[in-house]
Parts: C-alpha cells; sequence; structure tokens
C-alpha cells in the first residue's frame, strides 16, 4: 500500500494518539476504548499508511 498520509495529518494523528493513549490505563471502560483508539492512530501516523483512506480514495500526501 502506498503512503497516503501527509505531514499534517501525520503530526495531528500522532500527537492526539499521544495524549489518549494514558486513557488506556484508567479504569472506566469507556476511557479504555478511547485509549485502545489512539493506537491506530499512532501507528498509521508512524507508518503514514491509513487503510480506511485507502477504501475512501482520499490521500493528504503532499505530490510534486
Amino acid at each position: 500500500m502506498k503512503k497516503n498520509v501527509g505531514r499534517t495529518d501525520r503530526i495531528i494523528r500522532i500527537t492526539l494518539g499521544i495524549i489518549l493513549f494514558p486513557l488506556l490505563f484508567l479504569r472506566s471502560t469507556l476511557y479504555k476504548l478511547i485509549g485502545i483508539a489512539s493506537i491506530p492512530l499512532i501507528v498509521t501516523g508512524l507508518t503514514q499508511r491509513c487503510g480506511a483512506y485507502a477504501l475512501m480514495g482520499m490521500d493528504t500526501c503532499e505530490r510534486d
């Protein structure tokens, strides 16, 4: 799969993922779910590949 996550999108995903990840360790089920949801944000930000974007045909990468 080709890269489809651009620089700004990448920074937002990683930052939001890092902020939400600690919620995984709280007792509330809702917080745990939000914490789990932060993992794909971090992974897609680091790899610059998003399966949902690929399915929708979206691409936020800057092309020359």
